[in-house]
């Protein structure tokens, strides 16, 4: 085997490092090369039966627990970190040598589960909330999992060309900070100085107790879920006369989703929130028709202000495809190259993609698939479903470079904005070639939830694939072993959502809040079946979005605020503050990181139990249990204010504790 041409030309014999190298996180300056954890000349055991079988375990878990925090509170975790601790974990206490290429495998398998999950929940859901005032429209297992399966196949291959720009030609570029927690989790698994062991122990205290306080509230209602000004009189009088409310969800998860997002994004997020709560719907409110005055401030949010925000997320993710026009001319000209067998030298494992040639012949059997489940299971007819057939092609492949930007610069997918236009778009073309109706309305949902997947898969397999380049695997084998992850999870949320569903519903008081798929059922409503299409409050949404652009704010996080309710962005302001006061409690830099990293680990924490004690309670009130109700009580509210203050107290306690 040639060393010659390796990075570094480092031999063999030497020792793999423990760390990551000092030019892990920096630009290269010219002639100088990047060497892995992993050396790139030597084979590793990467997929193994261990690797493989845990992988799909943790992707089984992973997207039961996504599901069910996605459609409640509409924020779906990352499930990386967790998955990555875990594994670490597990190839500890089962005394694995040199377990980072099958613990890498085992991340990207069950890292699956979160982008899988927010392919279907931000859009399939739409389909039940709309049989409430449709009855004929049907929704199925074999629809959710096809749509899930076939989206999240071409998120895969529609991203393996661009991998080589984003993971290795823009290295030190992009701050990847998802990735590179992530990676960060899976050194110190390998440094023999690693405290990993009391990390895994701390991720499963934080779960318990994340856990066990959510299940709590759940499933006996001890203390209420959501506080609101709206308990007390006052509060109601407020309301009536102002339309002015401020409201909370106490909830572990949510909290623990704040600290992640960190102050920066989570305040434009809540800015954009308390724009249209204590804004533009006291405006509707005082200056509307008496129509609009007779409503309530949830329902003139539904209804209108939601609305803005909706234009803003579709324009934000228009923003992005003309920003990233470069990115997608520079990659097709690569893959292109490829195709062709233009190589300079033998590709060392370390950047072994599957063959161009494979991936052209793989995306054109999952095209035709696509193609096939749009016309036999959704359209009918061919032409029809031909046309649809093109929309998702285009927008899933030119929406792929937002997806893995959006990820690279913040480790946030806007999937739901890019979508958001997608529907539009497509809404527009159906009506035109004659398909409306209920049948237009669930042939754009499922192209939506296709498409959807398609990004969310970007987005994720980007992370994954920069966190094997750190540590040095095989890329051929992550792109492979995706598929199967893609499977397994496709049909879990398929499972749990028709299970969700029977046991909460997606309308009514205790509905999963479903926000995502909410706003795209009123987007795509008016547009098949006729009605008065809300074009103005779109095109307000738009503008704010172009200057909020022009202004250097990000749009797409401040446009989200606008259309998630008040109570689920004011706790991730809460966690961001957390975040914030626990980097700058010490004046020595090395302490604030280890107490930040730490407070990061125990978020997770919060995040996985809380999401995954959901599932077991949703388990336990699909098994007969009664569903507390416990509303605007009083002792409720009171109880959930100090419940959430001793778990905010908790976060940041524990928090620093941490010592360098």
């Amino acid at each position: 085997m040639e060393t010659s041409k390796l990075p570094n030309e480092v031999p063999l014999t030497d020792i793999d490092p423990v760390e990551l190298p000092d030019n892990a996180f920096t630009e290269l300056a010219p002639g100088e090369e990047y060497r892995p954890l992993m050396h790139p000349a030597r084979e590793y055991a990467e997929v193994t039966p261990y690797s493989v079988i845990t992988g799909l375990i943790l992707a089984v878990i992973f997207s039961a627990a996504a599901a069910y925090l996605g459609l409640k509170v509409g924020q779906v975790f990352e499930a990386a970190i967790p998955i990555a601790i875990i594994a670490v974990g597990l190839s500890g206490w089962l005394k694995k040598k040199d377990p980072m290429g099958q613990n890498v495998i085992i991340q990207s398998i069950g890292a699956c589960s979160g982008v899988i999950v927010a392919g279907a929940i931000f859009t399939l859901p739409a389909l039940y909330i709309l049989q409430e005032s449709h009855p004929e429209i049907t929704v199925n297992f074999l629809e959710v999992f096809l749509s899930s399966l076939f989206g999240g196949m071409l998120g895969i291959l529609f991203f393996i060309p661009f991998r080589k720009y984003f993971v290795k030609d823009m290295h030190g570029k992009y701050p990847f900070p998802e990735a590179t927690a992530t990676t960060q989790v899976l050194v110190s698994g390998q440094s023999s100085k690693s405290g990993e062991g009391g990390q895994a122990k701390l991720l499963v205290v934080a779960a318990l107790i994340g856990g066990i306080y959510d299940y709590i509230v759940a499933t006996f209602g001890w203390w209420t879920e959501v506080v609101t000004t709206t308990a007390y009189s006052w509060g109601q009088t407020l309301a009536a006369k102002t339309k002015f409310v401020f409201s909370c969800n106490t909830g572990a998860a949510v909290l623990g989703l704040g600290y992640i997002v960190g102050l920066k994004y989570a305040f434009v997020i809540f800015a954009g929130s308390i724009f249209v709560w204590w804004f533009i719907i006291p405006l509707l409110g005082a200056y509307g028709s008496a129509d609009i005055a007779a409503m309530s401030a949830s329902e003139i949010f539904s209804n209108y202000a939601r609305m803005i925000g909706i234009g803003g997320i579709a324009m934000a993710g228009l923003i992005g495809v003309i920003k990233s026009r470069k990115i997608i001319g520079q990659a097709v000209g690569l893959a292109s190259r490829e195709l062709k067998g233009a190589q300079a030298q033998k590709t060392v494992r370390w950047q072994l993609d599957i063959s161009m040639k494979h991936v052209v012949y793989f995306s054109a059997l999952a095209l035709l698939g696509v193609l096939l489940f749009f016309w036999f299971g959704v359209i009918h007819t061919f032409w029809q479903a031909l046309v649809a057939w093109l929309v998702v092609t285009v927008i899933a492949f030119l929406f792929t470079t937002v997806a893995a930007n959006a990820i690279a610069i913040v480790g946030s997918n806007p999937v739901s904005g890019m979508t958001l236009m997608t529907l539009i778009i497509a809404s527009g073309v159906f009506v035109a070639i004659g398909v409306n109706g209920t049948s237009g309305i669930v042939a754009s949902m499922i192209l939506g939830g296709v498409v959807c997947t398609a990004l969310s898969m970007a987005g994720g397999f980007v992370t994954d694939l920069k966190i094997g380049y750190w540590l040095g695997s095989t890329p051929k084998k992550q792109e492979t072993w995706k598929f199967l992850g893609t499977l397994v999870s496709a049909a879990t949320v398929g499972a749990v959502m028709l299970m969700l569903n029977k046991v909460y519903g997606f309308t009514g008081p205790d509905a999963m809040a479903a926000p995502q798929a909410n706003a795209m059922a009123k987007v795509i409503e008016p547009m098949m079946m006729g009605g008065a299409t809300p074009w103005t409050l779109y095109i307000v949404g738009a503008i704010l979005a172009l200057i909020l652009n022009w202004l250097g704010i990000p749009a797409l996080a401040f446009c989200l605020g606008m259309f998630l309710p008040l109570h689920l962005n004011v706790p991730m302001l809460v966690g961001g503050i957390v975040n914030h006061f626990v980097s700058h409690s010490s004046k020595d830099a090395e302490v604030c990181k280890a107490r930040t990293d730490r407070g990061t680990l125990i978020s997770s924490g919060l995040i996985a139990g809380g999401a995954l004690f959901g599932v077991f309670a949703a388990i336990t009130i699909f098994c007969g249990a009664k569903v507390p109700s416990n509303g605007n009580e009083f002792m409720p509210q009171i109880l959930g204010l100090v419940a959430y203050a001793a778990l905010i107290a908790y976060l940041y306690i524990a928090s620093r504790k941490a010592k360098k």
